[in-house]
């Protein structure tokens, strides 16, 4: 009986050869490979040759804010946080949000710490978008926003931007895209990669197109503290807007911590929650000593900012 097994399991894997790549789920296998993450990789076996690629600034992140790491694990701080990141960190966030764009967050309930401002994207449309839906997304874009949309189970609309208007999306093309099925907008600005700042009159006019359409708004503000000419309004201090949007943001460019994989979303305390309740199985939280690093970057670091 067990010869007989043995041989009948000994022709069925002769029949059936296993195929890995079979297993891989038909919407991952639609999704592209990075291509700036290839270009990435390829550069960094040439000599002489400046990327222009990944977003990274030119700076090695500040000594105080290394330091700031270091001391925190040579005293041990290597345990696991709130899901929401450190109270101190979100204090801190919350106190520059009311600074410098007169908008209040709960830092308890309305401040999500992140690994990176990716997790915070990927979190933010996963926690909004059903099957089905429709996501307007601005071109040229983020790497990351379509395909995360697309895994989300959303539809990413491609809304394309011109250089004759400095690549900057307008309220008009984006009403001209709006469906039935229409949940959420996108922006990204300063713009990666085109570098496009949005006037504040132009987010006005969107913010009136969100409130018609009874939509939310995912604005991923990472590079606003690299505003040269005038001041970055953030989406959410528009009239209106604080219930209608996730704001994201990080560390990554204003206090070169890029590799540190830092970043929050600031948003109402549903959205939030949400956001949370997938980071918290996902995650658990950012890593601890990127949080230290980024409460030292609050407290000390806006003199590096200003250089950078």
């Amino acid at each position: 009986m067990s010869y007989s097994r043995k041989s009948a399991r000994s022709a069925l894997l002769s029949l059936r050869e296993a195929r890995p790549e079979k297993f891989v789920a038909e919407h991952v296998r639609q999704i592209p490979p990075s291509g700036i993450r290839k270009f990435f990789d390829l550069v960094l076996e040439m000599e002489g040759v400046i990327s222009l690629g990944v977003g990274e600034p030119d700076f090695v992140t500040p000594w105080h804010i290394r330091e700031a790491c270091i001391y925190s694990l040579e005293k041990g701080t290597t345990s696991y946080t709130s899901n929401y990141g450190l109270l101190e960190l979100r204090e801190l966030i919350s106190k520059c949000y009311r600074k410098e764009q007169g908008v209040d967050y709960d830092p308890k309930s309305e401040v999500l710490v992140t690994t990176g401002v990716s997790e915070a994207a990927d979190l933010a449309f996963r926690a909004v978008i059903d099957p089905g839906d429709e996501v307007i997304v601005p071109e040229p874009c983020y790497v990351s926003y379509k395909p995360s949309v697309s895994l989300a189970g959303g539809t990413p609309i491609p809304v394309p931007t011109y250089q004759k208007n400095e690549f900057r999306v307008t309220a008009e093309q984006i009403e001209k895209n709006i469906t039935k099925k229409t949940k959420a907008i996108v922006l990204s600005y300063p713009n990666n990669p085109t570098g496009a700042v949005m006037r504040k009159k132009d987010l006005e006019d969107i913010a009136d197109v969100v409130i018609e359409n009874d939509l939310v708004v995912i604005s991923d503000e990472v590079y606003g503290k690299l505003t040269y000419d005038g001041a970055h309004t953030c989406f959410s201090s528009l009239t209106g807007m604080r219930e209608r949007s996730i704001i994201l943001n990080g560390f990554s460019k204003s206090h070169a911590m890029t590799g540190l994989r830092l970043g929050y979303a600031v948003g109402s305390e549903p959205l939030i929650a949400a956001m949370t309740k997938i980071h918290q199985y996902a995650m658990l939280c950012a890593p601890v000593t990127a949080q230290m690093g980024g409460i030292e970057a609050l407290k000390n670091g806006d003199s590096e900012v200003q250089k950078m």
